[in-house]
C-alpha cells in the first residue's frame, strides 16, 4: 500500500524544501521506519503541461498495509504533522493507493 501525501501549489503557498528534504523527512523515516514504512520516496514538481507545477510536492510512503500505515499514525502522525507549519503554509493532501500496474 502507498501513502500519497501531496502538497498543492497555490499563489499563496510557501515551501522550504531544504527543511522538508533534511529534518522533516528524516524525522519521519526514522519515526515511521520503525512502525512498517518500508519505503519512501519524494518527488519535486518542476511543470506540467499548463507550464507550471501543480504540486510543491508528492512524497510516497510505503506500507505493508493501510493497517500497519494506521499503527504507524497512531503512535507518530501528531508529531509529523506539528512539525509541518515549520517547512510550509500548505494543508497536505493524503490518499491511500494500491499498486496495480
Amino acid at each position: 500500500m502507498i501513502v500519497a501525501v501531496v502538497y498543492p501549489k497555490t499563489a499563496n503557498s510557501t515551501f522550504d524544501h531544504d527543511y522538508y528534504l533534511t529534518k522533516h523527512m528524516p524525522m519521519v523515516k526514522r519515526l515511521w521506519g520503525g512502525h512498517g514504512m518500508t519505503g519512501a520516496e519524494v518527488l519535486r514538481g518542476t511543470g506540467s503541461l499548463g507550464g507550471a507545477e501543480v504540486y510543491e510536492i508528492i512524497t510516497l510512503l510505503s506500507f505493508p498495509s493501510q493497517e500497519e500505515w494506521l499503527k504507524a499514525a497512531g503512535a507518530h502522525a501528531d508529531e509529523i504533522m506539528e512539525d509541518v507549519p515549520h517547512f510550509t503554509n500548505i494543508r497536505p493532501i493524503v490518499q491511500f493507493n494500491d499498486k496495480v500496474f
